[in-house]
């Protein structure tokens, strides 16, 4: 595939290595896209009341991002003082009605793709690497995501919250789908925009990518040690698009004799 042709302005160094892996697997918001008109969160404010049937209970104060929708569903009943006795056995009523709430939105969601996403899945593609998400999502919204973002296409499994409170129980999951279609001595990467996608795929031993396309800031996400973090997957793109034309203008230059 045909690489952009970069910017003026060289991208920061980033050690190499990044581009070398056998399976990538995206966290979804906040990473590929963002959802500004916040649809899935107003949805997900309005299926709580409707099916705990409680009208004191929303996100506020329930931590968002790097979260899973299981774990934001516990977070919001705690925050509310609703007993996991309660809301437990209406688990997957929630869900169901979440997934519903957002489907009806569909045609009012808008989505806004980060920089570079379009490209460097095309770039990581043509290197021969199995694209997956590893996503907080419920399964069901998060590919409504990528379908409207355009970006259904590229990925060909995925890891989802249904299941999973926890986020690095998810990617485990989602590692043992790469590894079914990469083979399973695959090497895999884990690309997010938060500290916790970094602490989800060292806890499973996979390196970690950060960029600071959400609320954290290169500085924020290096503190929890990723090995690589930076501005965006352009940023990223940009080294890869560098180290091939840059060779080759200096090569063409000295067999000019400049």
């Amino acid at each position: 595939m045909p690489l952009p042709t970069p910017s003026q302005t060289p991208a920061p160094a980033v050690l190499p290595g990044w581009d070398e892996f056998d399976a990538y697997l995206f966290d979804i918001d906040g990473t590929l896209l963002r959802e500004p008109n916040r649809i899935h969160v107003n949805a997900f404010s309005a299926t709580l009341r409707e099916v705990l049937q409680r009208d004191d209970i929303s996100l506020n104060g329930v931590t968002v991002h790097g979260s899973t929708d299981a774990a934001i569903l516990r977070d919001a009943c705690r925050n509310a003082g609703v007993d996991d006795a309660h809301w437990q056995p209406l688990e997957q009523t929630i869900f169901s009605r979440l997934s519903e709430m957002v489907h009806t939105q569909r045609e009012q969601m808008e989505v806004v793709l980060m920089p570079g996403v379009v490209p460097m899945l095309e770039y990581l593609a043509g290197r021969g690497a199995v694209l997956g998400v590893g996503t907080g999502n419920l399964e069901t919204i998060g590919w409504l995501k990528l379908e409207l973002a355009g970006l259904r296409q590229h990925f060909h499994f995925g890891g989802f919250s249904d299941r999973f409170a926890v986020r690095s129980a998810m990617i485990a999951h989602a590692a043992e789908e790469a590894r079914k279609l990469a083979g399973p001595h695959a090497t895999l990467c884990v690309i997010g925009d938060t500290p916790s996608d970094v602490t989800a795929a060292h806890a499973n031993g996979i390196p970690a990518i950060a960029v600071a396309t959400s609320i954290f800031s290169v500085e924020e996400l290096a503190k929890s040690n990723p090995e690589w973090a930076v501005l965006s997957l352009e940023t990223l793109l940009e080294q890869a698009i560098n180290a091939q034309t840059i060779p080759a203008a200096a090569s063409s230059n000295r067999k000019s004799g400049n």
